[in-house]
């Protein structure tokens, strides 16, 4: 079987990670994977399975083409249409996509290609709900339902991807909506219930979908003893840990800024993944570190907490909840958020009422009190069985 993948990244961050383990997890059972990716620069290993769609002056032409007219994946075309020459010859059985946003790729001229290939098996993992919307990647934490009606009027038109001055949300939902359907064989692959739940209802509902749960790396992700108290003068403290690569009130900032100000001095609010610029905005109630992009070293971070908080508004599964989870540290998240979901599914942590601050705060200092709890069932750890489990090793396609 021949298997193409598309991404915005590949081997970084949580998207690209999951694209270089399906490639891993389907070369390791002699299949044929290209992997095309729209920015960053990945693993050096293995480049001839490697493609890059365009190049950086064409991600900032298509970034400004979102922000004038709001074109998110309606710029790119010579990029996209080099990239379907390329597709072409490696005559995929099966394509993979992730995330289309990213200021990358045409998603029309995408799809066009792709229906017109009547034999070709198509997985799609929504990592959010770009898809299914005129504009946002999430809604949320926004309290919009306007991509039940066809998006007519948004209230994020600033929020990623982001548009300076005409916006066209009405359009971009009824091209998503002719665009995405119709493809002769769909799988919609999503991480949560919370997810499949928004995704039925929405125009991508008339496809079959397959919840299958984020994979974290065992062997990075696991209790890691090491110094990270000594070296942030946290020695005696309780430690309340937030992860995220972007901080802002959709990832709870300011639930997590009020938590460190209701939270005695014994204890430490520690946030991981702040730039320079917005940590010296934060008040001296927050330790506030910058990105880990190591995984053993995110992994010591984990590890030295005494809890794990994720008030985010909006995730479709909530992966550093996984993570810490992994390392021995149990979380508190919101309910009525996917992260309710991973931390009720494996009986390690509390969720607590939706921007609760002060219920938030209870269960942080509990769990700062208690001896760690364990875990009711196993995290799923391993990397291997995603793409089987989303039923990408189908009869005829190889095992």
């Amino acid at each position: 079987m021949k298997l193409l993948q598309i991404n915005s990244v590949f081997g970084q961050g949580s998207t690209g990670g999951m694209a270089a383990d399906i490639e891993r997890e389907a070369s390791a059972r002699g299949h044929s994977v290209l992997s095309a990716y729209g920015r960053g620069r990945p693993p050096s290993e293995n480049p001839s399975a490697l493609y890059r769609i365009g190049s950086d002056l064409d991600v900032l032409l298509h970034g400004a083409a979102s922000r004038l007219w709001d074109g998110q994946g309606l710029a790119s075309n010579r990029a996209t249409a080099a990239f379907l020459r390329k597709a072409d010859a490696f005559a995929p059985d099966a394509v993979w996509l992730h995330n289309l946003h990213g200021y990358y790729i045409n998603f029309p001229l995408l799809f066009d290609w792709i229906k017109s290939r009547e034999t070709l098996r198509v997985f799609w993992t929504l990592h959010d709900c770009w898809p299914f919307t005129g504009h946002c990647s999430h809604f949320a934490s926004a309290g919009c339902d306007e991509w039940k009606r066809g998006c007519a009027r948004c209230p994020q038109k600033t929020a990623y991807p982001k548009c300076l001055v005409l916006s066209n949300s009405a359009r971009n939902y009824e091209l998503k909506k002719k665009t995405f359907s119709g493809v002769r064989d769909l799988t919609v692959i999503v991480p949560s219930e919370w997810m499949k739940n928004l995704a039925e209802q929405s125009f991508l509902g008339a496809y079959p979908m397959r919840v299958v749960s984020c994979r974290a790396d065992p062997a990075a992700f696991r209790p890691t003893p090491s110094d990270f108290r000594i070296r942030h003068g946290l020695e005696g403290k309780k430690i309340i840990l937030g992860v995220s690569a972007v901080w802002d009130d959709t990832k709870g900032l300011s639930d997590l800024i009020a938590l460190s100000r209701l939270l005695g001095s014994d204890h430490a609010v520690v946030l991981v993944g702040v730039p320079d610029k917005l940590a010296r905005s934060l008040p001296s109630s927050v330790t506030a570190l910058p990105p880990v992009h190591d995984r053993r070293a995110l992994a010591a971070a984990y590890s030295a907490a005494d809890v794990f908080v994720n008030p985010s508004r909006q995730e479709s599964f909530g992966m550093t909840t996984l993570e810490a989870m992994l390392c021995g540290t149990p979380a508190v998240v919101y309910k009525g958020t996917a992260c309710e979901e991973v931390v009720s599914r494996f009986g390690f942590g509390e969720s607590v009422p939706y921007l609760d601050v002060g219920a938030l705060c209870r269960a942080a200092e509990t769990m700062c009190r208690m001896p760690r709890p364990k875990m009711t069932a196993p995290v799923p750890g391993t990397l291997a069985g995603y793409a089987e489990e989303a039923g990408l090793f189908w009869e005829g396609g190889g095992a």
